[in-house]
Order: structure tokens, then C-alpha cells, then sequence
């Protein structure tokens, strides 16, 4: 921010470079000008506290703390002005760090223009009340529109420039993010093939069996079964091909109806497997999500620990917990199977890496990507006890 003026020493520096000593236009204007900077400097509390009251800004503005500031930044560039010691490359810095603070808010620029203008008006009605001449006013009030005309050009700019440079950098992360997984899609299908082809032929044995009367209610519920499980991965291998931003289908989503979901969907595979799920909640709010990707995280991790938990006897669990950590939340998925050794841990989360004999080693690096993409982190620890996948979240 600018220097605030001194009263005296201001003054002082106007008359000795700008009143002559005749009754000249522009010893006239400079008497003006004095006059003019002498009022606003004995109302400029007054001024930025009405500009404050009257403007608007977004409650999410992470920069909003500083409009008081940038305001007093603005009058002083005025004052500056009418001294005829303001320049260009002053002007022009000060709208390169509110462009800056405009992009990074993510705001609409259409309320900074309002806003500009707003403390324009609110100038000009002081100026009006400071008692100079009329023919003296049109020019002072002339210096202030070219001042904070000048100034909105060059932040509208940089703006501009800084948002155009966003988006290109936004596109060229998704094309190349695109190829990349183009490049996954062809070496995920063969491998896919198992395993759509598996629930597919269940699908067509049970189909085969009511058609030749046998009208048992379990194959029904098997078939469905089946069928949602291959739409799972049908699912997740059009997530790995698609082009997407970041905030697209976000929402604020509740964790433990979210699970309680998938449990119901997954309870089938836990029924057969004699599996027991223990949960503990401790954080019930919402985190701002998308809930389609986050299902498939959660639905992925818990297949994964049905199909571990299998290898060992009874008793069979699966924990699940969620707690709040600081400004994270924190969802540990648990099971009690079998240790996954230390070098497989190191590679885990790594496409195409499987212990699996017909897996495709992608269910856990879309699970990460996904994760990742929300803004947080997933690893996983296991020893012999238990093995525990740990998801962590920002809190919106």
C-alpha cells in the first residue's frame, strides 16, 4: 500500500511547485487542487468507510480482508494525481496486484468494475462538497476519471491475460491427461475382458436356468448382483478415458449415508463371504465431493478387502471409520486378511500392478487419481493384524 500523505508537507510541496505568482489558469487549478486535497485528506476516514459499506464483495472472496486497503491505495493514486506526481508505471502497479488477487479469488471481475466505480462516485460527491469553483471542478473531477479509468484498463488486462494464461494451462493438463489415459485404455482391455467376462457368463448360467423353469428368487438377486458388479467396472473404465475439470458434479456429500449405500450394495459378497462390518463415525458432516467418484473409491478398496478377508478364517472383518484431523477428514478402510508385503505396498497404488490372477491392476491407481483430484492423499499400511487404507480429505 501507498504512504499515507502528511497534511503540511504536502501542502508545503504544492505551493512551492504549482501556485505561481500570477493569477494564471494553472495557479488557479493548483488552488484547486490544494483545496480539493486539503478536504478529501480531512474526510478520508469517511470516504473509505462509506466505499466499504456500499461495495460488494463475494463472502467467498479469500482476499476480501484487503479491499479497505486497496481502496486507500486507489485514493492515494488520485492525490498523487492532482499533484502532478503520479506516473504511468504507478498506476499500472498497483492494478497488476489487484488483477493478481482477482484471479486468484476467482471472483467475477464484473464485481471489481462495480466496485471501482463505486469508489468513483463516492470521490466525486466529496469532491463536489469541497467548495472549489465550478469552472475549476470539470477539471479536478476530469484528473479523477482518467486516473481510475487508467487503472481499471490495466487490471481488466492483466486480469484478462492472467485468467487466458489459467485456462491454457487447464487444457493442455487435460489433453495431456487425456493421451495418457488413451494410452492406459489399450493396455487395460485385454485385460478387462476377464473381467466382464466373469459376471457376464453368471449372468447368461442363471438366465438359462429360469428359462427351463427352475423360477428360484436367489438367482434373481444373484443376476442383479451381477449385473451391478459389472457396472462397476464398466464404470471405472470410463473414468480412466473421459475429459474432465476438477469441479465438475461436486456436491456436499454425507460419508456415513454414502457408505451405508455401498454397504447395501456390496451385501451380497459380504453375506456369502461371512464378512462383519464394524463402523465407527465420529464425523458426520458433509465434504464438498463428488459423489459418483468417491463411491467408486470406497466400493473398490472394500471389494478389495472382501476378496482378502476370504483367505483367512473366521472371524472375518472390515472396519470402517471416519474422524475429523485438523482441517482433514480421515476414512480408514480395515480388514484383518492376510499382510500385503512391504515391496507390494511401494507399488500398490502403480497401474497394472496386481497379485490378482485375472485382475487389471487399475482399481487402485483410479482410486488415488480420484482422491488426488479432490485435493487429498491415500496410503495404505498393513501388517499382520490388519491391513488399513487411509483416505484423507480437505474439509470444504
Amino acid at each position: 500500500m501507498l504512504d499515507s500523505f502528511h497534511d503540511t508537507r504536502l501542502i508545503k510541496r504544492i505551493d512551492i511547485n504549482f501556485l505561481g505568482e500570477d493569477d494564471s489558469p494553472l495557479s488557479t487549478l493548483s488552488s484547486s487542487a490544494l483545496k480539493v486535497i486539503e478536504h478529501l485528506e480531512a474526510n478520508r476516514e469517511q470516504f473509505i468507510e462509506e466505499w466499504k459499506n456500499h461495495n460488494y464483495i463475494h463472502e467467498e472472496d479469500i482476499y476480501k480482508d484487503r479491499a479497505p486497503e486497496n481502496a486507500l491505495a486507489m485514493y492515494h493514486l488520485f492525490v498523487r494525481s492532482l499533484t502532478h506526481t503520479l506516473s504511468l508505471q504507478e498506476i499500472q502497479k498497483l492494478a497488476d496486484k489487484v488483477a493478481h488477487e482477482r484471479a486468484e479469488a476467482n471472483i467475477n471481475i464484473g464485481d471489481f468494475v462495480y466496485n471501482v466505480n463505486l469508489g468513483q462516485s463516492i470521490l466525486i460527491h466529496f469532491i463536489n462538497r469541497s467548495g472549489i469553483d465550478v469552472k475549476d471542478l470539470y477539471s479536478i473531477i476530469d484528473v479523477l476519471n482518467t486516473t481510475f479509468n487508467e487503472f481499471t484498463y490495466y487490471a481488466v488486462k492483466k486480469y484478462t491475460e492472467l485468467k487466458e494464461k489459467d485456462l491454457q494451462e487447464k487444457v493442455l493438463y487435460i489433453n495431456q491427461s487425456h493421451k495418457e489415459r488413451l494410452s492406459l485404455l489399450g493396455q487395460m482391455s485385454s485385460s478387462f475382458v476377464h473381467e466382464f467376462r466373469n459376471p457376464l457368463t453368471s449372468v447368461m448360467g442363471f438366465v438359462k436356468l429360469l428359462k427351463s423353469g427352475k423360477n428360484e428368487p436367489m438367482y434373481l438377486d444373484i443376476i442383479e448382483h451381477e449385473l451391478s458388479q459389472l457396472n462397476f467396472r464398466i464404470t471405472q473404465f470410463l473414468h480412466t478415458s473421459k475429459i474432465e475439470f476438477v469441479e465438475k458434479n461436486k456436491k456436499d456429500v454425507i460419508l456415513i449415508l454414502l457408505i451405508d449405500e455401498i454397504l447395501d450394495f456390496i451385501y451380497p459378497s459380504l453375506l456369502d463371504g461371512d464378512i462383519e462390518i464394524v463402523t465407527d463415525f465420529k464425523y458426520t458432516k458433509a465434504v464438498h465431493a463428488s459423489e459418483d467418484e468417491l463411491k467408486q473409491v470406497f466400493i473398490n478398496i472394500l471389494l478389495n478387502s472382501i476378496d482378502a478377508v476370504k483367505l483367512m478364517s473366521s472371524p472375518r472383518k472390515i472396519y470402517i471409520s471416519c474422524q475429523k484431523e485438523e482441517q482433514t477428514i480421515k476414512i480408514s478402510l480395515s480388514n484383518n486378511g492376510p499382510a500385503i508385503p512391504e515391496h507390494t505396498l511401494k507399488t500398490i497404488f502403480e497401474p497394472f500392478y496386481t497379485t490378482k490372477e485375472l485382475g487389471t491392476g487399475i482399481g487402485l491407481y483410479v482410486c488415488k487419481k480420484i482422491i488426488e483430484k479432490h485435493g487429498g492423499h491415500i496410503d495404505c499400511q498393513s501388517d499382520a493384524t490388519r491391513t488399513t487404507f487411509d483416505i484423507y480429505l480437505p474439509i470444504a
